[in-house]
């Protein structure tokens, strides 16, 4: 098939090269004209601009977004909406927040032109080992663009999860257990690695990946970060968030389901961008005011 592609960054750029390297015509833009070069290089046909881009594809046209959340896709998405026509395809590649995709596919749908959510999972591995995917939009329209989803992923790798927005709305969830087992694989190496036993983290987390129940991908990167940096000095316990995790809680909120994992696990993240926690101090100041504790003095 002939694609347009969106954002040439660490994901899209491996997603371009394995759709090229699945036979797929590829016509790339990215504001950044280095990395549409790299790749014109590996067969893409680059362009300068969206305009461009556009008019070098055959109608009807089809074209993958993968740009961040929030205004960068909605800006995106507005440019490449005003030069397309009747049945145009935007595929959503990124971490949309699934309400945004749910009203943009109903305001694309008014104007004639597909809209479909793809929720995408895979990271920097995707080119070799594929992506998964949650796609959300008309099921005429997905089986017509198949063929795209079926280079790009493994096999049984994509499903067809529901309506603009449903696919999105799964890959919020898959983020939000993401954060949950990244947590409690971070606090059980944590307790090891304050251990009397003077463990060997890489290799607890290599046997671990043999036949436990404990064993996961997550885990096998874990044993690599471990490998090469065994205390991870050269890490700082600063993570950020995405945006995934905490819409997966305010989902869990509406709709009364007790999610305290996925909910704990954001909040953690909260606490490793903090230099001093404030609250610990209030902690610290109410036991030596009643118990007459001692405190630490702040450093200078």
């Amino acid at each position: 098939m002939q694609v347009g592609f969106v954002g040439l960054g660490k994901m899209g750029g491996n997603m371009v090269q394995r759709l090229l390297a699945g036979g797929h015509q590829v016509v790339a833009f990215d504001r950044n004209q280095d990395v549409v070069r790299e790749l014109a290089a590996k067969g893409a046909t680059p362009c300068s601009s969206v305009a461009e881009m556009v008019s070098r594809l055959s109608s009807p046209r089809v074209i993958w977004l993968m740009v961040p959340s929030g205004n960068p896709t909605q800006e995106t998405l507005n440019e490449v909406a005003s030069h397309l026509q009747k049945d145009d395809v935007i595929i959503d590649g990124g971490n949309s927040m699934f309400k945004d995709s749910m009203r943009r596919g109903k305001e694309l749908a008014d104007r004639g032109i597909q809209f479909v959510d793809c929720g995408t999972s895979g990271g920097v591995w995707g080119l070799k080992n594929g992506y998964c995917m949650m796609i959300g939009g008309d099921p005429a329209v997905l089986k017509r663009i198949e063929p795209i989803f079926k280079t790009l992923a493994p096999e049984n790798g994509y499903a067809f999860v529901g309506p603009s927005g449903a696919g999105h709305y799964v890959k919020m969830v898959h983020n939000g257990i993401e954060y949950g087992l990244m947590q409690a694989y971070g606090e059980g190496f944590e307790i090891l690695h304050h251990s009397q036993f003077n463990l060997n983290l890489p290799q607890i987390a290599k046997v671990w990946n043999h036949a436990s129940v404990v064993r996961s991908w997550l885990l096998e990167l874990a044993q690599d970060a471990l490998e090469r940096d065994p205390n991870l000095d050269r890490i700082k316990g600063y993570v950020e968030d995405s945006g995934e995790g905490r819409w997966t809680v305010l989902e869990a909120i509406d709709h009364n389901v007790p999610a305290p994992i996925i909910t704990l696990s954001l909040f953690e993240r909260f606490h490793s961008r903090r230099p001093e926690s404030f609250s610990a101090k209030v902690l610290a100041a109410l036991r030596n005011e009643f118990g007459g504790h001692a405190v630490k003095a702040a450093s200078k």
